[in-house]
Parts: structure tokens; sequence; C-alpha cells
């Protein structure tokens, strides 16, 4: 298929690279160092634009089905992969210490894109190929499926670990926690409890959808498995659609500006009402 395109444009050292292995599955290798820290140019300059192209090049396709009544020209699917040199990372979450001096970077950056990943147009998995913390497990989640590997070959871990370091959620993590899990037990364990689950506990309480034994060339062949089964959901062209409104108030909790606070100017205002 075509040549592999890199993000950002023209950078010596790419953080990104879109694959479009077979005409109807695009995969975006995430590739910012070790372990894809979701640093704001890693976002705006590379996995905004992937997400751009990937729709882009879908809908050329969805169009010329519409014209030739090939429906199967509309199939589509888009897997997310750590870096494929590696079975450690997915991602370790965000750059936190940069992205907590921003007051825009979860509602200019951070909030869009988990918003584009909901609610893209084509199925989405992610091919979850090593350690899935705070910001990388809510990318996961935001993906329509996940596939991680079982843990046998290397210890690996999903997160949210805010709780332990001090940091408040946005609204963004709270409203997609709830828009994915229902059981307000499970909400707890990851958001109070900061668990650390394993594969297999992740599995057991659906936030995985399958385990692989392997490393991350054995994780993607069975995320391509998935995307084969499900890219022809995507010809009729409602699959964004359907999860426009299936996750329509967390798509509104989402995009609200945050209310600036921590856990100081929390424990002032408390101490002002006593």
């Amino acid at each position: 298929m075509a040549a592999p395109i890199t993000y950002p444009v023209n950078a010596t050292t790419p953080l990104l690279e879109l694959t479009r292995p077979k005409p109807d599955l695009w995969i975006i290798e995430l590739k910012n160092g070790k372990d894809n820290r979701l640093a704001t140019d890693f976002v705006n300059k590379s996995i905004k634009p992937a997400l751009d192209e990937v729709e882009r090049q879908w809908r050329a396709q969805w169009g010329e089905a519409q014209k030739t009544k090939k429906k199967e020209l509309g199939n589509g699917a888009l897997i997310i992969v750590g870096r494929k040199d590696q079975d450690k990372f997915f991602s370790n979450g965000l750059d936190f210490e940069n992205a907590i001096k921003d007051p825009n970077f979860f509602p200019d950056t951070f909030n869009p894109m988990l918003t584009r990943i909901l609610t893209f147009p084509i199925p989405t998995i992610a091919a979850i190929n090593g350690h899935c913390f705070a910001g990388g497990l809510m990318m996961s989640l935001a993906c329509d499926y996940r596939i991680m590997t079982d843990g046998t070959k290397r210890n690996t871990w999903l997160c949210m670990n805010e709780v332990h370091f001090g940091a408040p959620w946005p609204l963004s993590f709270a409203a997609l926690l709830r828009g994915k899990v229902g059981d307000h037990r499970l909400q707890r364990k990851i958001a109070l409890e900061g668990h650390r689950f394993t594969p297999q506990e992740a599995l057991k309480d659906g936030i995985l959808d399958a385990l692989v034994d392997g490393k991350t060339a054995d994780i993607l062949a069975a995320a391509e498995k998935l995307a084969a089964k499900f890219s022809p959901n995507a010809a009729a062209g409602v699959w964004g659609l359907i999860k426009h409104d299936l996750y329509r108030d967390t798509i509104k909790e989402m995009g609200k500006r945050p209310q600036i606070t921590s856990a100081i100017i929390h424990d002032a205002s408390a101490r002002a009402k006593l």
C-alpha cells in the first residue's frame, strides 16, 4: 500500500508513523521516546494530524464506495500501538510536569484528542503492548476495543495513579471513565484506589477485550484479526454517528472548560468554610 507517513512532518526524529498495510486498515505507531509520554507537541503535531489523515483517506474511499455501489470499499479500522521495537510501554501517560504548567493543555490539546478518538468514524483498537498508565489508559479507553499482552513475557500494568501523587482528575478523565465503565465499584477501584491492574484483572473487569500471549508482533496480529472482523461495520457510514449519540453526555462533559484547582487550593477553600 502507500508509503508510511511520519509525524511531525519533516521532523528529523519522527514521533509517530502512520501505515496502511491493507486497503481497509490503518496503523498508528506511537514513537515518542521510550515510553510515549503524551506531551503537547506530540498530541498536536503528530497524533491529531495522523487521525485527520486516516479519516481523510477513509472518507475518500467511502465516497468512492457510494459512487460505485461497492460497499466493501467503505470498510475501515484503525489500530493504535506503542513502539513496535519494544514490549515495555504502550504509553506511560502525560508529560505531567509540563502539562500542569499550561492551563489550556486539557481543554485545547488533550481533551479534543480523546473526543476525536472516542467519536472516530471507523472502529478503533488499542493494541496495548506494554505498560498503560494515566493519560495512556485514557487514550486506550477512548478506543472502541482494547487488546493487551498477557504479561507472561514481561510484567505489564494498567493504572490511573493520580491519587498516589496528588493530581486531581480533569473533567475529561472522569467523564470518559463514566462513559466506558458503568460499575461504580470499578470506577472507585480505578480512580480512588489507583489500583494497578494486571492484564488478567483488567480482562476480568471488562477493561480489556482480549489478551495475547506474545510480544508486540503477536498483539498486532490479534488486533488486525479484530479489525478485519469489524471494519465492515464502517461501510454504512454511521459508526461515528452512533458513537456521537452513545457518548453524548461524555462528549458534553469533556468539552467543558475546567475549573483550575489543586489539593492546596481545595484545602484553602475548605478551611475558609470551617
